[in-house]
Order: C-alpha cells, then structure tokens, then sequence
C-alpha cells in the first residue's frame, strides 16, 4: 500500500522548525545547566560542612572534653546540640584513637569509628568523603581537632545523607524547569507569530506558487515589447528586462543592475518620480543619441514608496509604426470615401440608364473619368512621398463627405524626403490643419479650404486657409495650449501636436484669423530632399 505524502503549508512548517529548534536548544541548555547546578549544590553543602566541621574543631569546649576525660560528655551534647541547628545529618567528635566522643545515636558512643575513610583526618588533613556509615551512605567531611599548642588532639566528622544532597539538587532544578516550560511556550508563542507574519509578507503564497509567479513573470518580461527598468526606494536599479538590455546595449550601457540609476542611465527621472510620487506618462529621454517614449510609475506598498519603474520605447520604432498605420489609414479612408461617392455616381448612371438618356450618360461618365484621372495624376505627379500622397487623397475625399471644397495650389509640390520620420511629423502638420479647418468651415455658407506645399531649397511652405468664422486675437496665443479648444468634448490636441511637430522640424508658424473672415496657417519647416525640383 502506497503511503500518501503529507504537505504542510509554509507557516506550519515555519512554526514546526522553530518549535523544534526551541525545544532542542532548551534540552541542551537544561542539560548543561543541570550538571552545573548539580555541582554547584554539592560545593555549596561541602562548605557548609565544612565551616560547621571548622567552628566545632575550634570549639574550646570540644579541646577541654577530649584533653580532660572528665568534661568529654560536654562533647555529645554540644555536637548534638549543632546538628540540630544546622541539619545535618551527624556530627562525630572522635580521639586520636579514633574512639567517638559524640555520635546521634548514644549506643555507638565509646565504639570505634567506621568507614575506612579516617586514614588522612589523623594525619592532620581536611577533606571530603563518601562513605557508608552506621547512619547509610554519607558525604563526609573530616577536620582535625587542635590544642592551644596546635597538636592535633582528635577529630571532627560532619556527615551529609546523599539523599538530602539530591533532594537539594531537585529543588535547585525546579526552578530550571520553571524556565524551560516558559522559554518552551514563549519559543511556540513566538514561533506562530513569525510564521503569520512571514505569510502576511508573502501575501499568502505559498512556495509553489511563489515559483510560478516568478517563471510567468520572467516569461512575461521577456515577452513584452517595450523596456522595463525598475529600481527600489533608495534609486538602486533592481530589474531590467531583455527589450531594455538591448536599448541600453546601443547606447553603450552595460551591467546596471545594482548599481544607482543615476550613475548609469541619462535624464532618467525616476529619482524625481520617488520624490513626489507622481507618474510621468508618455514623456520623451533622449539617452546618448537615441529618443525613447517613457513612462514613469512610483510602486506604493502600505502607501508608501518602496520603489519604481519605467517602461520605455525607441521613439524611431513607434514613429515608423506610427508611419504605416497613417499610411494604411489614409489609404483606407480614401478607399472608403471614393467608394461611398462612386456608389452615389453608379446610382446616377443607373437612373440614367433607365431613362435612356445615352447621350447624357455618354457625357456624364467622360466628366468623371477626366475629373478622376485629373485629381489622382496630380496628387502622384506632385506628392512623390506614397504614404503622403495617400494621404492626401483620403482628405480631398472625406472633404467632398463633408461638402467641403479642398483645393489644392498648383505650384503645390513635395519631393521625397531624405529621411522617412519627415513624412510622419509632415502628416500630423498637414492632417490636423486640415481637420481644424474643415471644422471651421462645418457652419459656413461658403465652404472652401485652400492648401498649399511649396518646397523652397532645404525648407518646405506650407498655407492652410478656411473660409471659416475665424476668431479673435484673445484666442491666438492660446490655441496651441494642450487641451484647449473653443469647442466643446475631447477636443484641443490638433494644434499642440502641430506645434510639436513643427518645433522638431525646427520650423515655425503664424496665424491669420479674422472674424467672419476666416483663418489661416502660415507653416514653414525644414524639408531635407532626395531629388530637385521639377
């Protein structure tokens, strides 16, 4: 029969551990102290003993009883009287003979002495002994008696039953006891505390589930896109994922964890976010030449600040992502929208057709084609960038949508740029433009926006003018604010993104607004292009 393994939870094992260690440390403990307080009890009632065996050696009346036979019963009593009030077990005043003076029992007064252990005590020594005596097995302890003329003259035998020296060994351990129970609940007490404390730290993982966290959380750092930094309280760098180790390997940052954030990673921000526990999203670090988009999160534990963490990307790659899908949007939208307005002319010619107006249609559909080849040909002949130029087209074509007239100047013309990033922040310029203007133009009775790319040697003009209601001058210094708009919803992003695009192109940007007369924007930005001018 397979005998089923028994699992205990963390803290219980904690809580067994300890209890062991405790209950170990205290047997060996008691151990120890037991032998020394055995030895401890036994030297305390030598002395004893031995200062009784000492006063009655020096006793005048015991010199007088045994120089003077006459005056010797003064010895039994005196001796009996002593062992009374010290308790002892006996006191024996023996000659040099050794014939007893005094002894507990009156029927051994008179006898010899016996056992076998007097040899030393006649030959003037002190000493202890055990024996086994008329009285059972004692511990003894033997002085010679003295005269004025320090001859030795007899004996003195103070006798301890080992039986009363173990009965004082116990009562000195009970105390022993006393502190092992204490020291053993006091070690369980605080054994449970630690195992529920350990367990509250732990947030009630147990080990097992500890491991798989950290392996999905070592799979999930590997797995993600973006940059992890993380650092503790102090600013000491504590994680770095795959995706971060590789940005910082290109700009020649190796080995960081560890070490303070400070030291290793430039415009960080991480040490001022510690601070104030504020987040920083979406912000720009340029690090030794390379942009990255940051976001900067304070980690509370308790409420308190116990570290942070940043997540970061290389500005090229989300701009290059960023390109595509304007591009595919662009194209899309276009599609949509020329689709939506042929649907409307296949209706048309389908009307026509019933009506048999061949003529008409003949005509109708000529119109189309050359409207059509003339618009596409001159968007491609004049725009040689081809997510620009998508681009453009999606426009004209969500302004008819809208009603609205797009006009494009025909000196417009834009070569393809040296460097791909151009067309991304060209088309935030333009597109948002574009978007404020056709708004402007929503309510007006003439609806018409004209818009103009001229490129002028390394730089490129651009004009964007509505012949919307225009606004007053109060306004002009604070459209290009983040959030702020003269119309209501999530609204006021456009022109400070147009603003910020501009400012990386090194460019810049004057408005002509009246009211009731419309408005218009003067862009000029740094162009840098592939091929010359038409």
């Amino acid at each position: 029969m397979k005998i089923k393994e028994v699992h205990f939870k963390l803290h219980t094992r904690i809580a067994l551990l300890v209890c062991g260690v405790v209950a170990l440390v205290l047997i060996v403990t008691n151990i120890f102290i037991s032998k020394k307080i055995t030895d401890m009890t036994r030297e305390h009632l030598e002395e004893k003993a031995f200062d009784i065996a000492h006063i009655v050696s020096q006793s005048p009346t015991i010199i007088d009883g045994l120089n003077n036979p006459q005056h010797e019963s003064k010895i039994q009593y005196l001796a009996n009287k002593m062992k009374d009030s010290t308790n002892v077990q006996f006191i024996v005043v023996t000659d040099m003979k050794g014939i007893r003076k005094s002894h507990p029992d009156k029927i051994e007064l008179g006898k010899k002495a016996i056992g076998g252990d007097f040899g030393k005590a006649f030959q003037g020594n002190e000493y202890v002994s055990k024996a086994q005596g008329t009285l059972g097995k004692s511990l003894r302890i033997f002085v010679p008696i003295r005269d004025n003329n320090s001859r030795q003259i007899g004996v003195v035998v103070v006798g301890i039953t080992m039986d009363k020296v173990q009965q004082s060994v116990i009562q000195s351990r009970h105390t022993i006891y006393f502190g092992i129970v204490f020291g053993f609940l006091t070690g369980v007490a605080g054994a449970v505390l630690l195992a529920n404390n350990i367990k509250k730290t732990m947030f009630g993982m147990e080990p097992s589930d500890i491991a798989k966290l950290l392996r999905e959380r070592s799979a999930m750092l590997k797995s993600v896109r973006e940059g992890i930094l993380a650092v503790d309280k102090h600013g000491i760098i504590t994680l770095v994922n795959d995706e971060a180790a590789r940005i910082f390997d290109k700009a020649d940052i190796r080995n960081v964890v560890g070490k303070k954030v400070d030291d290793c990673v430039d415009n960080t921000r991480l040490i001022q976010v510690l601070k104030s526990g504020k987040s920083e999203l979406d912000r720009e670090q340029e690090l030794k030449g390379i942009t990255l988009i940051t976001n900067r999160i304070p980690i509370f534990v308790n409420n308190k600040i116990d570290g942070a963490i940043a997540t970061f990307r290389d500005k090229t790659e989300v701009k290059i992502l960023a390109e595509q899908l304007t591009g595919v949007k662009s194209y899309a939208s276009s599609l949509r929208a020329q689709t939506h307005e042929f649907m409307n002319k296949l209706h048309v010619i389908l009307g026509m057709l019933s009506m048999k107006s061949y003529d008409e249609l003949s005509e109708y559909i000529q119109t189309i084609a050359n409207k059509y080849q003339k618009e596409i040909g001159f968007v491609i002949r004049h725009f040689k960038d081809p997510v620009l130029s998508g681009f453009i087209l999606g426009k004209m074509s969500y302004a008819r949508e809208k009603n609205v007239s797009l006009v494009l100047s025909e000196d417009s013309y834009v070569p393809e740029p040296s460097n791909k990033e151009i067309t991304h922040e060209l088309i935030t310029v333009v597109g948002n433009l574009i978007d404020n203007a056709i708004d402007a133009v929503s309510i007006s009775e003439d609806k018409i926006i004209y818009v103009s790319l001229v490129p002028d040697d390394n730089r490129l003009h651009i004009t964007v003018s509505d012949t919307g209601n225009g606004f007053d001058d109060k306004n002009k210094n604070e459209i290009f604010k983040k959030g702020f708009s003269t119309k209501e919803g999530s609204r006021g992003f456009g022109l400070y993104l147009v603003k910020r695009s501009i400012e990386k192109l090194v460019g810049r940007i004057d408005v002509y607004s009246k009211i009731n007369e419309g408005t218009t924007f003067d862009v000029e930005i740094n162009y840098e292009r592939k091929g010359d001018l038409i």
